[in-house]
């Protein structure tokens, strides 16, 4: 599928070739920490090129936060099989706006975990507002092996 490409660096693991690699995820200033295997943090701080209003970040900011909370909640269950995961879908729940210079924090769980598809739950709060709830999300992601994802092991 990739055939020619090669992403592998030496002696990285598949977490550790993602965030060399998630360029989208760079751009607009996300970054994450694996407390354990399916609970995840992921973090974002609101800037100007977040806005969709004057004051209010754009729904889009939102869901990415949210997916990549999910996938990396999903693929950290999984990397140790050699295994990365790819979204087949997920529902979010807007419940607060998120607004400038706020401090966004997810919290990713796995629910269910099987051979090929894994069910996470995430929920992203501001922690610069009383813990605020912003949003919240069910996802199902899709586990196969690195390689058709053109990583090298």
């Amino acid at each position: 599928m990739f055939e020619g490409f090669c992403f592998s660096e030496n002696n990285m693991t598949l977490i550790e070739q993602y965030n060399l690699h998630n360029d989208f995820g760079k751009t607009i200033g996300m970054h994450f920490e694996i407390i354990e295997p399916g609970l995840v943090h992921y973090f974002l701080t609101v800037k100007q090129k977040h806005l969709a209003t004057p004051a209010t970040a754009h729904g889009g900011v939102i869901s990415s936060l949210m997916d990549g909370l999910l996938g990396v909640t999903a693929l950290s269950s999984v990397e140790k099989e050699n295994k990365v995961v790819s979204t087949i879908e997920f529902k979010i729940n807007f419940l607060a706006p998120a607004f400038l210079h706020d401090n966004l924090i997810g919290i990713g769980k796995i629910e269910q975990k099987g051979n090929r598809l894994i069910v996470v739950s995430g929920d992203i709060f501001c922690s610069n507002r009383e813990n605020v709830l912003i949003a919240k999300s069910i996802g199902t992601f899709n586990a196969y092996p690195a390689e058709k994802a053109g990583f090298t092991i």
